[in-house]
C-alpha cells in the first residue's frame, strides 16, 4: 500500500509516492472510528549498518539532510519493530523514511537530524499509531479541488469534526494511517451521484503543475521558482531540453531500442536503401559528438532539426549538431507524415567526414558542443514511435486489468494536479464504471453523458450566431436529463484581428460581439441550467491579436478578457437564480480557459486536451520535401503481405522501428467505424492509393502530432512559446481524447495508440450553405462523432 502523506501547502518536489497526493473524497457520512488492530509481524532487530544505504539514498540524496548516528539508530529499531522482516521487501521502510523526511522538513527542522530530542520522536510516534498488521495505511488532507469536495453546505460548522477530519484522512491535524485508501475501497459520500459532470474540472495552462524531466534520475521534478512571462534565456535552453529528454525516454522504453539477451536467428526488415544497422533487432542512438573519427561508419541519431545560419539543414542533439543529406533519404511512412524543422527525428545514415568545415564562420564553433565537421548522408528519416498512455503511467494495456501495474512508468506523478494514477486511478475508475455502466438505474442517461465542441465560433458572422442557435435548439428539445453535460465553444471569436485597423474592430466592437451571443444563450435557459459552457480563445481574440496582427500569437495564451464576457456571465448569474427560485437546481456556468486547456473527468483517468491552432497550412509550409523513389520492395517469403505492404514505415517490437508505422496508420480510422469499447483501437483501414485527400490529411496531421509528443513542434520563430509554461504543451503521457480545432484542415474524428483526436472545424461548413457542422463527443465510449444540420 503506498504511504502519500504529503499535503496540498508541501513545497517539496519529488517523484516518489508523495510526489502525488491524491485528493480525498470528503465523506458526508460518519462513522465510529477504528480501533487500532493489534500488529500481526514478527519484529527483527535491524543493525544500523544494514538500514544506512536505503536512509543515505532518502534523507541525503532526496531531500538533502543528514542523518546523525543516533538517529540512524532510532530509525533502525522503529523500523526493524513496526515494520517486520517484509521492511525490505514490501518498501516498508522507503516508505517510512520518505515520509520522516518530508515531515522533518515540513515542521522547519534543519538539514541535520540529531537522534535525542523529541521532534524525531514525534514523527515516529504519528506514525506507530498507524501501523496495522505491518501495513502503514494512510491519506492525505483533502485537496481544494471542489470536483473532489462534497460537503453539505447546510451542515452546522459548529460541529465537532473530528471523525468527519479522520474520515477524510486526517485527525488533529495529523495522518490517521488507520483510514481506508482510496484506491481499494468504496468512496464515501458518493451514492446520491448521478453524474459524470459532477467530477469535470478545468485545467487551465497556468494552473497546470510545471512539472520538469530529470534525465539523471529518472523521474518527474515540480519547476523550482516563481514562473515568469519574461525569464532569462537559461528557461529557453531548459525548455529545447526537456523536448528532447522526454522523447528520448520514450524512445529507449521501446522495444526496438532494447537489447535482448537472447539474439533471434531471424532477420529483420529494414528500411529499403537504408544502413545494414536497420537490420538488427535492437537499434542504439548515437550522440551526434561521437562521430567525431569515425567517417564512413553508419549511425541511428536522434535530434531536433533546424537550419542552420547559413541555411542548411542539421540535426542538433545535446552533444552538437550536424549537417544533413537528404538527397536520397527515404521518409517513413511515405505521405504519411510531415517532417519540419523544429521537430525530433530519427535518422538513420552514413557520417563523411570532411577535411575542412564549409560555413564555419556562420554555423558556430565546430567541434564537441557546436558543429561538427563533415556531412551526414541519410538513409532514412521517421519520427519517434508514440507510446500509448497505458504504458506511459506503468498500466496494463488490458481491457480485464486496467488497474493493475505492470512495470516500470510514472504512475505515481501528478500530471494535472488532480492526483496521480496509482494513488486515485483504481477508486476513480470504479467510481466512473458505476455512474457510466448501461442498466444502472442510478446513472446518468447518456445525453447527459455528452460533450458538444463547435469550432471558429465567429460572432461578427450573423450566419455563425445562426448556426449556434440551431444547435442549442437541437439539444434544448431534449429533456432536462438528457442535455449535453458540456459544451466547448472555440476561436477565432471574431474573423479580423481585434485592435488593428484590420477590419476587426475596436474593443467596442468586439464587446457588441459577444453581448449578441449572450443574447442567443438567453433563449435556451434549460442548457444554461445544467450545463457547463467552456470558451476557448484563438489567435485573433484579444487581447492578444492586438500586437500580433492575428499571426501566430505567444502559447499559451490567457482566455477572453473579463470586460468582453460580463454580459454571457450575467446571463448564466440570472438563469440560476431564476431555477433556484423556481425550486430546480441551477449549477450551469461559464468558464473562460486558456490555450490550451485540459478537460479532467474523474481525476486523472479521463484527460482531454484542447487546442486551437491553425498548424495544418504551417506543416506544409515548412515541410521538407523528399525525392521520389520507385517502389522495389518486395515481401519475405510467409510474411504477412498486409503488413509488409508498406516497406517504409517504421517500429515494430519484431522488425524494428522503421516497420511499424504503416501499422499505425492502418490503426487509425474514422470514428464511425470506431469499436464501442472506448479502451479498445479501432478497426483497421487499408491505405491504398484511393483514399481520398481529406484522408490523407488527417492522417498525417494527427500522426505527426502525436509522435511529437507536442502540441507546438515548431521553432520560436514560427510559434512563440512562453519558456516558463512550455510544460502544458506536452503530449505526456498521451491523453485520452485530443480536440484539435483546425480551421484550414477537414473535420475529422480518429484514433490513434489510445488517443482520439477530433477536429469540430469551422461551426458554419465551408463550401455549404446554411450547413452547422459540430461534433458530439460521448464520455462513456470516449469517442467523437460528428453531426450537421440545416439552419
Amino acid at each position: 500500500m503506498p504511504l502519500t502523506l504529503q499535503g496540498p501547502a508541501d513545497p517539496i518536489p519529488s517523484s516518489s509516492p508523495a510526489f502525488a497526493t491524491p485528493n480525498q473524497l470528503k465523506p458526508n457520512q460518519r462513522r465510529e472510528p477504528p480501533g487500532l488492530s493489534e500488529p500481526s509481524i514478527l519484529p527483527i532487530f535491524l543493525p544500523p549498518t544494514t538500514l544506512r544505504p536505503l536512509a543515505f539514498r532518502t534523507f541525503t540524496k532526496k531531500h538533502d539532510l543528514n542523518l546523525t548516528s543516533s538517529a540512524l539508530q532510532v530509525l533502525a529499531a522503529f523500523i526493524g519493530k513496526q515494520c517486520g522482516s517484509a521492511w525490505r521487501e514490501d518498501g516498508l521502510a522507503e516508505k517510512v523514511l520518505d515520509h520522516t523526511a518530508k515531515q522533518w522538513k515540513k515542521n522547519g527542522g534543519g538539514v541535520l537530524v540529531p537522534g535525542d530530542g523529541d521532534d524525531l520522536a514525534t514523527i515516529l510516534r504519528s506514525i506507530q499509531f498507524a501501523t496495522e498488521a505491518g501495513k502503514l495505511r494512510m491519506q492525505t488532507c483533502p485537496s481544494k479541488q471542489e470536483a473532489f469536495l462534497h460537503t453539505d453546505p447546510h451542515s452546522n460548522t459548529n460541529e465537532d469534526h473530528s471523525w468527519t477530519d479522520q474520515q477524510a484522512g486526517w485527525v488533529n491535524g495529523q495522518p490517521d494511517l488507520d483510514a481506508p485508501t482510496l484506491s481499494t475501497h468504496h468512496v464515501p459520500g458518493t451514492d446520491n451521484l448521478k453524474e459524470a459532470r459532477q467530477y469535470l474540472t478545468v485545467v487551465s495552462a497556468f494552473e497546470q503543475p510545471r512539472l520538469s524531466y530529470n534525465a539523471k534520475q529518472k523521474h518527474f521534478d515540480h519547476g523550482f521558482g516563481s514562473p515568469s512571462l519574461l525569464a532569462t534565456t537559461s528557461h529557453k535552453t531548459h525548455m529545447f531540453r526537456q523536448r528532447y529528454h522526454l522523447v528520448h525516454q520514450r524512445l529507449l522504453r521501446n522495444e526496438s531500442f532494447q537489447t535482448s539477451a537472447v539474439t533471434s536467428a531471424q532477420p529483420g526488415t529494414r528500411l529499403p536503401g537504408a544502413s545494414r544497422l536497420s537490420t538488427l533487432h535492437a537499434y542504439k542512438i548515437t550522440p551526434i559528438a561521437n562521430l567525431l573519427g569515425r567517417g564512413g561508419s553508419v549511425h541511428m541519431l536522434l535530434g531536433l532539426l533546424s537550419r542552420s545560419p547559413s541555411g542548411l539543414l542539421t540535426i542538433n542533439d545535446l552533444t552538437g549538431s550536424i549537417n544533413i543529406d537528404i538527397q536520397g533519404a527515404r521518409p517513413s511512412p511515405e505521405d504519411g507524415i510531415w517532417f519540419t524543422p523544429g521537430m525530433i527525428m530519427v535518422v538513420d545514415g552514413r557520417y563523411e567526414d570532411e577535411e575542412s568545415k564549409v560555413g564555419s564562420g556562420l554555423d558556430g564553433n565546430a567541434g564537441v558542443g557546436g558543429t561538427i565537421g563533415g556531412v551526414f548522408v541519410v538513409f532514412g528519416m521517421t519520427g519517434p514511435p508514440c507510446e500509448r498512455r497505458e504504458a506511459s503511467l506503468g498500466l496494463s494495456s488490458s481491457q480485464h486489468d486496467i488497474s493493475g501495474i505492470s512495470g516500470a512508468g510514472f504512475g505515481w506523478v501528478d500530471f494535472l494536479g488532480m492526483g496521480s494514477e496509482k494513488a486515485v486511478g483504481t477508486s476513480m475508475r470504479n467510481l466512473e464504471a458505476r455512474l457510466l455502466r448501461k442498466g444502472n438505474p442510478g446513472a446518468s442517461g447518456s445525453g447527459r453523458d455528452r460533450i458538444i465542441l463547435l469550432g471558429e465560433v465567429n460572432l461578427d458572422d450573423t450566419h455563425t450566431l445562426q448556426a449556434i442557435r440551431k444547435v442549442l435548439a437541437t439539444y434544448a428539445r431534449e429533456s432536462v436529463d438528457r442535455t449535453p453535460s458540456v459544451m466547448v465553444l472555440m476561436g477565432n471569436f471574431v474573423r479580423h484581428a481585434v485592435m488593428t485597423s484590420g477590419g476587426g474592430g475596436g474593443s467596442i466592437e468586439c464587446k457588441e460581439y459577444f453581448d449578441a451571443l449572450a443574447s442567443v444563450l438567453s433563449d435556451y435557459p434549460t442548457m444554461l441550467q445544467s450545463t457547463t459552457f467552456i470558451f476557448v480563445p484563438g489567435d485573433r481574440d484579444p487581447w492578444a491579436s492586438a500586437f500580433s496582427a492575428g499571426a501566430s500569437t505567444v502559447i499559451p495564451r490567457s482566455g477572453i478578457p473579463d470586460i468582453f464576457t460580463s454580459r454571457i456571465r450575467k446571463v448564466f448569474t440570472t438563469v440560476n437564480a431564476e431555477a433556484n427560485k423556481m425550486g430546480k437546481k441551477g449549477d450551469g456556468e461559464a468558464i473562460w480557459t486558456t490555450n490550451p486547456s485540459r478537460i479532467a473527468i474523474f481525476g486523472p483517468t479521463h484527460e482531454i486536451v484542447l487546442f486551437r491552432d491553425d498548424m495544418s497550412s504551417r506543416l506544409r509550409r515548412n515541410a521538407l520535401r523528399f525525392a521520389t523513389h520507385p517502389q522495389s520492395w518486395q515481401p519475405a517469403d510467409g510474411g504477412d503481405d498486409e503488413q509488409q505492404r508498406k516497406p517504409s514505415q517504421h517500429h515494430d517490437a519484431r522488425h524494428g522501428p522503421w516497420q511499424k508505422q504503416s501499422d499505425e496508420t492502418r490503426k487509425m480510422d474514422s470514428a464511425e467505424a470506431a469499436s464501442s469499447n472506448a479502451r479498445q483501437e479501432t478497426h483497421p483501414v487499408t491505405v491504398d492509393s484511393e483514399v481520398s485527400p481529406d484522408i490523407r490529411t488527417t492522417r498525417r496531421l494527427v500522426k505527426t502530432i502525436l509522435d511529437q509528443g507536442h502540441l507546438s513542434p515548431f521553432p520560436p520563430s514560427q510559434r512563440p512559446v512562453l519558456w516558463d509554461f512550455a510544460s502544458s504543451l506536452h503530449l505526456y503521457p498521451l491523453p485520452a481524447s485530443l480536440v484539435l480545432m483546425d480551421a484550414e484542415a477537414p473535420a475529422f474524428a480518429v484514433g490513434l495508440d489510445g488517443c482520439h483526436v477530433m477536429n469540430p472545424g469551422p461551426i458554419k461548413a465551408p463550401g455549404r450553405k446554411c450547413v452547422a457542422q459540430w461534433i458530439e463527443y460521448d464520455i462513456k465510449t470516449r469517442r467523437g462523432k460528428l453531426k450537421e444540420a440545416q439552419y
